[in-house]
């Protein structure tokens, strides 16, 4: 009996984990959800006073609104959670095969129990955590990758539990008898690479048997689960803001409308007239009930001027607009045959935000995604010129230091094979590929290993054999690998790779200075480096090693430390043999965009793990520093001198740009400073001069500290927008924490992608996400919300003004059905159908012209001052629709037949002129104009028509008063009524037609400016005229050097190649005349 210590677990199945609701508790929780926004829980009071007061207006009024508000939001709710439901079925209802008294039986994945014997094929994904008991291939290993939990798509090496390695059949694993208990008397220790995790993929092993010991939600996928955290887009608190504004002007109205009542009715035949006496009951009731019923009554009465409808409409605005994100064409990359993605809608328009915050962009890897195709291996670089032995050595180090395996294929997961070879090389980095298929350019080959035996063919085209004997695995503390292997001479040799900072200290000092210049002339580069070391070891030393490093593996506490201890021993007076360099190419169109960010007024951050000298370079190769930039040093080298030396200061200068590069281990002195009074004040200083940076790089961080870095800047003063960027699972914490977050999909794993708000193929498809889609969704979301509270105002003022007319009795001036359809029916597509397609300046020239972004950020557009100037909009075309009625109706007659309108023809005037005149309104906003636009503006004032003609052409039998009965239809009778109509319309829309009319001769004004600046033929300019201390000169291309502009070239036009044709051509311009007079008979300059 075998006993596999800690593991005390239960029979647990795997639960389906990411769905929200069930079919049984859907309507409560979603209900409860919903009832959580203080717009649907006010509604949700005015529908109950309304059912339970005597108010003016029908519950319908409310309760219909309200209804289709929470139908709408429940139906988006549950379709994402039924897409939730059926991605879960795909996983947990898959089949999987467990082994049961020596058969194959086949069960679905969710019924798994902690005990069973899973059998797992090639290409399968592991159904629960299994541990590794047996495999197909003879040495007991399989090889998985994990991009699912890690985003990593390399090929991992897991292993057998030693004792059940021969159990391969079916029969045989049926015979194994074993229990998992917490304190065992005889144990067996297992590691990491003993155990299978959910989500993982086998590969390159035709199958495995496993047993169940985590499933559910104990396996380390769940653990790892991280629920995203509420993100609320800065639109959102404006409209929150905006709705207490109403919240109080609603307030306000009834109070007043409370208070003059009373008043009115101070004057006793006002109170009780002769026509409408009190009854018995109204007379008894306390005076405080009836003022309190009364201004219930008034609430409900103005409630409209809260805009309910308006969340539905942002609702599927943001749902329907990310179809737009999801379907550009421009956006499709052709490699992966796949285009953007949308996680989460409701952040559109905080796209459009970015530039008052920062950009946290990950280039840690392959920042394109491709492994292999990006990565080129260069030559070894020797400590001293090689002789042909130590070149040797030098290859078979590349050869035999590494954990690559052979699979003969033509394709895994986007590696491509060589023509010219039928193999594909796969490991769990594509560092090591690189360097030994550099290995192999100069002729030396790896073949595989086969039977602990590694095979290479050496230069003269012979097989060698090398016994496989130990590997020392990477890990990011050693920041190193090593293998022991045994010649066919039976020399024992230990061969060691990894980062400079980790082999230096362990060779000797007199090998090491003429390979680091090459390391770091070759880092500043932008190449990742390598060193390569080895030592001979004796037999003696190596039982010594081989006995240490089973004893470890077989310690049940501590086993890391101890593992590492060996680890340490072993690696330790070696020898170096050389230095490798690997190229990590940027993706196309990288720099471009990180400059088009830039413009935009985004500061850009880099957080990376790679050394600093080789992030240095990669921030230079994409254009994030320039050579003007002064960088400044803030890492552990450059403290501990300002230390010594007791001074670190700087003086700024402001037409100087700074960038600022920092390491971790310096990080996490500020993020986490000491108790010492000194170290509080750490994190102030460092954001005061990361915000005087253009550009900041923190290099060599830890993915916690990347989160850090986001949290911090998100913190600080004037809240500004973080947008966090990057393409592997060590970025999924940034992308979580930043206010947007972007993965960038690859081959290398989808992990950032599925955790993020938004994932592009391209880094690339970042310009035109931000500047283009961003833009423009702000714009829309902004407009619309501005005009959902700008036309009810313009509904719900005159019905407030009304109020002094009838003596506050609360009469309504709409008829119901208009009450209830005005938000609904009539005023809704037309400003969903602009919140969808508007574009106010073209895409093209969004993407080409970035500072176009700067023009909406700081939520420009929903600021107090656009909120106050539509209010003041919506409050004068308010003012005119009543009083310009009232007036019309200062003649009673306005029939030939002198028959007299009422009431309700008053109202429906009113709502006439209300309905056209706010439609038309958003027509005179929109600026891009397609048949949908057309089709839902003049649609929806032809269905108004339409339907006040049908609702008020019917006697409805379920209407206990028929008050609009034939009322449309005799309005529209009389002429008055139409000239009525239609000068209030023109009236109203007068101002906004007037400021469009201003607008567009300013713009025509400035386009002739600019086109006669660059058409005007200006003299060569003299130096003389033109002053240094004026600050214009020309950036030379060619030269690379500042120079006069009039020494650039004959022709002004053609003066710097950096500069912008408009700017240069503008300071031209003001300084051509006094250049004219300096010019000699010939046309020359005569200086």
């Amino acid at each position: 009996m075998m006993s596999l210590s800690a593991m005390c677990l239960g029979l647990f199945v795997n639960p389906p984990l990411s769905p929200q609701y069930t079919l049984w508790n859907f309507l409560p929780k979603n209900l409860f959800e919903q009832f959580r926004r203080i717009a649907n829980f006010y509604f949700l009071i005015i529908f109950l006073v309304q059912v339970i007061v005597d108010t003016p207006t029908s519950p319908v009024t409310s309760g219909l609104p309200l209804f289709f508000v929470i139908t709408v939001t429940a139906i988006k709710q549950g379709y994402e959670d039924w897409l939730r439901h059926r991605a879960d079925n795909e996983v947990n209802k898959s089949n999987v095969f467990v082994v049961e008294n020596a058969k194959q039986v086949r069960k679905e994945s969710e019924k798994i129990k902690v005990g069973d014997i899973v059998e797992v094929k090639a290409d399968e994904t592991f159904p629960c955590d299994l541990i590794f008991l047996a495999s197909s291939s003879t040495d007991g290993t399989c090889y998985v990758t994990t991009a699912s939990l890690d985003g990593e798509s390399n090929f991992k090496t897991h292993y057998a539990v030693r004792d059940t390695t021969v159990l391969c059949t079916d029969e045989a694993i049926d015979t194994l008898t074993a229990t998992i208990e917490l304190c065992p008397s005889c144990t067996l220790s297992l590691g990491p690479e003993n155990l299978l995790l959910k989500g993982a993929t086998l590969k390159n092993t035709k199958k495995i048997y496993g047993v169940a010991v985590y499933t559910g939600m104990e396996t380390k996928m769940a653990l790892n689960y991280q629920g995203k955290s509420q993100k609320r887009s800065a639109v959102e608190k404006s409209i929150n803001a905006f709705l207490i504004v109403y919240l109080c002007i609603l307030l306000g109205k009834a109070t007043v409308c409370t208070t003059l009542k009373y008043v009115w009715q101070s004057n006793p035949f006002n109170d009780e007239p002769w026509y409408n006496e009190k009854t018995k009951k109204e007379r008894e009731t306390f005076k405080v009930l009836r003022m309190f019923t009364d201004f219930l009554s008034f609430m409900v009465l103005f409630n409209f001027i809260i805009p309910v409808s308006m969340y539905v409409t942002v609702e599927m605005q943001k749902f329907l607009g990310s179809f737009f994100i999801s379907w550009d064409k421009e956006m499709f990359d052709e490699e992966i045959q796949e285009g953007a993605l949308v996680n989460t809608s409701d952040l559109n328009e905080e796209l459009g935000q970015v530039s008052t915050g920062c950009v946290c962009i990950c280039l840690d890897g392959d920042v394109d995604g491709s492994a292999l195709p990006a990565r080129s291996p260069c030559s070894g670089i020797p400590h001293a010129p090689l002789g042909p032995d130590r070149e040797e050595l030098f290859l078979r180090a590349l050869c035999l230091c590494h954990t690559v395996q052979i699979k003969e294929a033509d394709q895994v997961d986007g590696l491509m094979a060589h023509p010219e070879r039928k193999y594909t090389y796969i490991s769990s980095s594509p560092d090591e590929i690189a360097l030994v298929k550099g290995a192999e350019k100069y002729g030396f080959t790896f073949l595989g290993l086969e039977n602990n035996f590694m095979k290479i063919r050496n230069q003269k085209n012979e097989t060698e054999m090398y016994q496989l004997l130990h590997v020392l695995n990477f890990d990011p503390v050693r920041r190193r690998m090593s293998v022991i292997v045994r010649t066919s001479t039976g020399k024992l040799l230990l061969f060691c790779k990894g980062a400079d900072s980790s082999i230096f200290p362990r060779v000797q000092q007199e090998e090491i200075q003429q390979t680091k210049v090459h390391v770091d002339r070759n880092a500043m580069d932008g190449y990742r480096t390598l060193c390569v070391a080895f030592k001979e070891l004796t037999e003696k030393e190596y039982d010594r090693i081989d006995r240490q490093l089973n004893e470890a593996k077989m310690a049940l506490q501590d086993r890391e430390e101890k593992m590492a201890k060996v680890f340490d021993d072993t690696e330790a007076d070696m020898h170096l043999i050389g230095a490798t360099a690997v190229e990590d190419r940027l993706q196309e169109q990288l720099a471009e965009t990180i400059e088009a960010l830039h413009a935009a007024g985004m500061k850009v951050w880099v957080l990376t793990g790679d050394k600093m000298e080789t992030a240095k370079s990669t921030c230079y190769a994409c254009r994030l520093f320039q050579t003007s930039t002064e960088l400044l040093e803030l890492t552990a080298r450059t403290v501990g001198e300002s230390t010594a030396t007791g001074s670190f200061a700087l003086s700024w200068t402001l037409s100087q740009e700074y960038g600022l590069i920092i390491d971790g281990s310096t990080l996490s002195l500020i993020l986490n400073p000491s108790q010492d009074s000194g170290s509080s004040n750490y994190k102030s200083i460092f954001l005061q001069i990361c915000l005087k940076c253009t550009a900041v790089l923190c290099c060599r961080m830890a993915p916690l500290q990347k989160a850090q870095i986001v949290r911090m800047v998100k913190n600080t003063k004037g809240s500004p927008i973080t947008l966090s960027i990057g393409d592997g699972a060590n970025d999924v914490s940034m992308i979580l924490e930043a206010h947007v977050g972007i993965g960038i999909k690859g081959k290398e794993g989808r992990q950032a992608s599925r955790n993020s708000d938004y994932a592009v193929p391209k880094f690339k498809h970042l310009r035109k996400l931000l500047l283009a889609h961003g833009h423009l969704y702000y714009v829309r979301i902004a407009h619309l919300v501005q005009y959902f509270f700008y036309k009810n105002l313009c509904f719900i003022l005159p019905q407030f003004l009304y109020q002094f007319f009838c003596g506050f009795s609360q009469q309504p001036l709409y008829d119901a059905a208009y009450l209830t359809m005005y938000n609904i029916c009539f005023t809704s597509l037309p400003i969903l159908a602009y919140s969808l397609l508007e574009q106010h300046i073209s895409i093209d020239t969004l993407t080409s012209d970035p500072q176009l972004y700067m023009k909406v950020s700081d939520n420009a557009m929903l600021q107090w001052r656009p909120f106050l100037y539509w209010t003041f909009l919506g409050a004068f075309e308010g003012l005119v629709f009543f009083f310009g009625v009232y007036f019309l109706f200062q003649n009673s007659s306005l029939e030939d037949n002198g028959k007299v309108f009422g009431n309700w023809t008053f109202g429906t005037i009113v709502f006439t002129v209300l309905v056209f005149t706010v439609t038309l309104k958003l027509a005179l906003d929109t600026r891009f104009w397609t048949w949908m636009n057309h089709f839902v503006i003049w649609g929806s004032l032809a269905f108004y028509v339409f339907f006040s003609f049908f609702w008020g052409g019917v006697i409805w039998p379920f209407l206990k008063q028929q008050r609009m009965y034939f009322v449309f239809a005799h309005m529209l009778t009389s002429v008055s009524t139409w000239l009525a109509i239609i000068l209030l319309i023109f009236i109203s829309l007068f101002p906004e037609i007037l400021l469009i009319v201003l607008k567009n001769i300013k713009e025509k004004n400035h386009q002739v400016r600019n086109k006669m600046m660059y058409h005007t033929p200006l003299a060569p300019l003299c130096p003389a005229l033109l002053p240094r201390q004026s600050g214009f000169w020309a950036w030379q291309g060619q030269q690379e050097a500042w120079q006069p502009a009039c020494a650039a070239s004959p022709s002004p036009l053609t003066l710097g190649g950096a500069l912008h044709h408009h700017i240069l051509v503008q300071l031209l311009w003001e300084v051509a005349a006094p250049a004219q007079s300096c010019r000699g008979q010939q046309g020359r300059c005569c200086c």
